[in-house]
Parts: C-alpha cells; structure tokens; sequence
C-alpha cells in the first residue's frame, strides 16, 4: 500500500512537470508571435535573414547621397553667385564717381599757402590738353599710348583734367610700383577686384584659384576687365580706358619686363578689338625702348616744357589775378630764363611772393642735387670709389658737352630759341661717356633727359643752367682733367699684375718663355739675373 502511494505521488508530479513545460512552451510561442523582442531571422526562418542590414544600408546611403546632392548644389550656387558678384563689383569700378574720380579730386586738391593765403591753381592751357581729353572720354580709338616726358612737365595733371571732365567713366588709374605684390593689390583696388581672397568656397570643398604668382592674378584680372568691356562697348559704344601712371617704377629686371610684355600683349589685342585703350605714363626713356620692338599699334605723345608765349601769358594773369601785381615783360622774360617753361616750377614761382627769390632757391636745389649725385673728387680718389666716380665724371663729361655744344650752335645762329635746350644723339652721348649703361641711370635720378627721338638734354632750363655755371667756374677744367688722369691710373693699376722674383742673388736667376699665339706664332724669350751692386767710389 505504501508503495503504490509513494507511486502514485511521482506519478503525479511528473504530470505537473510536463504540464510547466507545456505552459512555458505556450507562453514562448505567444511571444514570438506578438513580442518584437524576437529577431525577424528567427520568426521567418534562414530564408530572407540578411533583408534587414539591406534596407540599413539602402536608408544610409540613400542620406549620404542626398547630402552631398545638397552641399554640391548650394556649393554650385555659390560659386555662381560669387562669379556674378564680381563682374558687378569690377562693373562698378567704371561708373562714375568711383576711385578714378576721388583720384582726380584729390590731385587737385588746393590747399592755402600759410605765407601769402593764395589758393587758386596755376593752369596752363596745353595743346595736347584736346588731344588727351578724345583719349580719356573714349574719342580715338583703335591704340594704346605712352605719355613720356621729363619729371614735372604736367602728364598727371592733364590725365586728371580729362578725368574730371567725364566725371571718371569708364576710366580707372592706378599707379606702378616695382614689387609686383603691391601692383597687384592696386590692380584689385583700382579694379574693386579682390583676386579670390574673400572667397568661401572651400567649405564646399571647392579650392580657390589665389595660390598662384601675382603675374597670374594680374592676368585673371584683365580677363574679368575684358568681359566688363565687351558688355560695356554694347552698352555705351566706347572703349575702356586704364591708365597706369610712373609706369617708369617698374623693375628693370625680369619680373619687371614680364609684367611690361603681359600688360603690352593686352594692350595690342585691346586696341585692335576696341575693348579697353591703355595708357601709360613714364618719365623714362627704357619704357619706351623695352615697347618699340613689340609695337604695332602704339602711339607715343611727347611732353616737354611749355613754350615761352603761354607761359609769360598764364603766369601775367596769374599774378594779377591773385596778387593784383602787373609783371613787366623783361621781368617774365628772365623768370622764363631761369626755370623754363616747367610746370611744376612755374607753379611754385607763381605763387610765391617773391618770385626772383623763388627762382634762386629752385636754381640752389637743383644745384646741390645735382653735385651730391655726381661731383667728382678730383686726383684724389680712392681705390674703393672708382665705380662711383666712374659714374659721376661721365655725367660731368656729358655736362661739359652740353654747354660746349650750346656754345657752337649760339655762335653759328643755329638755335631758333634763346632758351631752348641744345642736345646731343643718344649714340654719341654714350660714345661720349665711353660707356652704354650710365645714361639710364642718370635719365633715372633726373640729370639728363632721353626724348622719344633718341636725343640726350639736360632734364631741365634749370639743370642745364646749373651745368652751364659749374663749367664756368674757375679750375673746372684742371679739376676734371685731373680726375680723368686719375681714374686711369686706377684702371691701370687694376689691370697691372706684380711679379714678384725670388733668390736670385749671385748667379742665380730666371728664363722665361712667352709664346704669342694667332695667325703667326711668336714666342719671346727673356732672363732675369741679379746684377751684383757696384761698389763705392767707382
């Protein structure tokens, strides 16, 4: 009996355990059907297992494709924007009352004299004034032009005149500069252009083109301008013009005749479509030397001094205008004997209260410049100063020339105008200085002066004077004579060698043998030997 309970209690409990089992396996299949907590692999089986990680990777990529759309697209509209931005910017440089004009205002600026109150200009009607002004406003057409002309003779200030008369339209100007950096910004400043500096485009990965030479930003600039000014020729039917003024202060080195010949080829290819005139301004001959071999549609306009008749006229109304003063014609006949018809003098005499003294200060000035650039030493120079006064006793030879080449022509009556500077060729001036190279120099520093015909003269009626008073002056001659002596004893001594002979006491001595070789050969033969002292009383 006892036995079969104890069978029938396991009995028992095994039946509830395999009903547990029952309910658990029911309740886990609940879940599966309605629960997310079990994988989708699990409930479908091994068939579709690898659809899941499919449709992750189509969500992903599909956003990744569809933000770089959206960063290119904006990036894209930028750049378009950017592009547009500058054709504006640089089409605004052209309207008038932008830079050229401020420019303009601020070189004739006046500004009162603290000694006498005077504040009106001295003006000087100019005959190439007319033509200057059918450059600027876009009249001829079909060439670019060099304005050459020694320092002080009015080329600016005419530029500036005809500027103002068109209120700076279509003009703009800048001014050279040797570093061709510093070109470049006055390029983009004169232009509005900034060369891709303020250009954001390398948050889209876009990489600006600035990393470049400035050679290479001066060009894309002048492409932006051509584009200007095809659209402003269909607008308004007339050229550009850009003006670029001491074109002189350019290098005369490599990067200084690069930038020449690019801003050259433009202006050929401009003149010849009538998009853009160019117009440069120099006070030196080499700019023009360095554009003669290249030009086909240059024209050079000389400005020289302003003849005798305007400039008594102008300088009478003037100090009776504004010094209620009648000049008598001796006296503005020696006033125009002393400084010539050069403007920026005759603008400092004019308005000063007394003008012989102005005069005499100018005559000093020039004096003193001309003496602390080129005064020679005399016969006492030293070995380390040769080069310098090299330099300077070719411009003292060439000075001397000057004034006896006056001289031969005042006595044969070949000089139609008392006051008119006499001059020599270019090839005899160097033939004179027996050197090529020091005349550029001395046109540099404002001594001498080479016209656009390739003829030497002092700078001005003032230097010449100065040349003519030194050479006047008592122990000139012997003075020069005795530096010349001098430097050819240098040049001598430089070109000397010292042999120096050793041990050749008693019998002893040297046999050398000098072979000449050409056309024929020679050979020399000489002895060296040591000749005993004679002795006393013999």
């Amino acid at each position: 009996m006892t036995r079969y309970v104890r069978t029938s209690r396991y009995q028992a409990r095994r039946v509830a355990r395999l009903g547990n089992i029952d309910a658990q396996r029911l309740l886990i299949r609940k879940h599966a059907d309605s629960g997310p907590s079990i994988p989708a692999w699990r409930r479908n089986g091994n068939r579709d297992g690898h659809s899941g990680w499919r449709e992750k990777l189509l969500e992903g990529s599909a956003t990744a494709l569809g933000s770089v759309l959206v960063l290119g697209l904006v990036g894209y509209s930028y750049h378009r924007y950017y592009k547009s931005l500058v054709l504006r910017k640089m089409e605004n440089a052209f309207a008038a009352g932008y830079s050229t004009l401020e420019l303009a205002a601020l070189g004739r600026q006046l500004t009162q004299d603290s000694s006498n109150g005077i504040t009106a200009c001295f003006e000087v009607t100019r005959p190439q004034q007319e033509f200057i002004d059918s450059i600027v406003n876009g009249s001829v057409q079909g060439y670019y032009h060099l304005l050459t002309g020694e320092k002080g003779t009015g080329k600016t200030s005419m530029l500036l005149k005809a500027m103002r008369k068109i209120e700076g339209e279509g003009v703009v100007m800048l001014e050279a500069h040797p570093d061709l950096e510093i070109f470049r910004l006055r390029l983009g400043k004169a232009l509005n252009y900034e060369f891709h500096e303020d250009y954001i485009g390398s948050l889209f990965s876009f990489r600006g083109p600035r990393d470049t030479t400035p050679l290479l930003d001066i060009e894309r600039a002048f492409n932006k301008m051509e584009k200007i000014a095809l659209k402003r020729r269909e607008k308004f039917g007339r050229p550009l013009v850009l003006v670029i003024n001491r074109a002189h202060l350019f290098g005369d080195d490599d990067d200084g005749r690069h930038l020449l010949e690019a801003i050259q080829q433009r202006a050929e290819m401009w003149a010849a479509s009538n998009l853009v005139t160019v117009v440069l301004n120099s006070n030196e001959f080499w700019i023009g030397e360095r554009l003669m071999p290249e030009a086909t549609r240059l024209r050079v306009l000389p400005i020289h001094d302003i003849p005798k008749g305007p400039t008594i006229t102008a300088l009478r109304d003037f100090r009776n205008r504004s010094f209620g003063e009648d000049v008598s014609e001796h006296t503005l006949e020696w006033i125009y004997a002393k400084i010539g018809g050069r403007f920026r003098f005759l603008s400092q005499v004019a308005k000063a209260p007394d003008m012989d003294e102005a005069c005499r200060v100018i005559y000093e000035k020039e004096k003193k410049w001309f003496l602390s650039q080129c005064w020679i030493f005399g016969g006492d120079i030293d070995d380390d100063a040769e080069s310098q006064q090299e330099f300077c006793a070719a411009a003292i030879v060439l000075a001397k020339a000057l004034v006896d080449e006056e001289a031969t022509k005042r006595e044969q009556n070949h000089l139609q105008d008392d006051h008119a500077l006499p001059s020599i060729s270019l090839h005899k001036a160097r033939q004179i200085m027996t050197r090529a190279d020091l005349i550029q120099h001395h046109d540099r520093i404002n001594i001498f002066t080479i016209d656009s015909n390739s003829m030497v003269q002092a700078d001005s009626v003032v230097m010449q004077n100065v040349f003519r008073g030194l050479c006047a002056e008592d122990g000139f001659e012997e003075h020069l004579d005795a530096t010349l002596e001098r430097l050819d004893e240098l040049e001598d001594l430089r070109r000397t060698r010292v042999l120096a002979l050793k041990d050749v006491d008693g019998n002893k001595g040297y046999q050398v043998i000098v072979k000449k070789r050409g056309q024929i050969e020679e050979s020399m033969q000489m002895s060296f030997k040591a000749i005993p002292p004679e002795e006393e009383g013999s």
